[in-house]
């Protein structure tokens, strides 16, 4: 049981960076097969969340994780869960 935890907060910014950072976090995830990755977008104004969101909703991103969970008691967390 693996876990891999990403921190959006130093790339907040480049747009570039982030797409980049979270498709690499899920290649390590499917490479390792880990269980869970965990993405800290932040509180801040949400856009980064929502920016995360999206990526992940892409039908190319989607096909590789089991299931995505928002913390209900961090609103800065996102959870992506991994079944090999």
């Amino acid at each position: 049981m693996g876990r891999l935890k990403i921190d959006l907060h130093d790339i907040y910014s480049n747009g570039a960076a982030i797409e980049t950072a979270l498709a690499e976090a899920m290649q390590q995830a499917m490479a390792k097969r880990l269980d869970l990755v965990e993405i800290v977008p932040g509180k801040g104004s949400g856009q980064l969340k929502k920016h995360v969101l999206r990526f992940l909703a892409r039908p190319e991103i989607k096909q590789l994780y089991h299931r995505l969970e928002k913390d209900d008691k961090n609103f800065g967390r996102v959870f992506v869960h991994f079944r090999h």
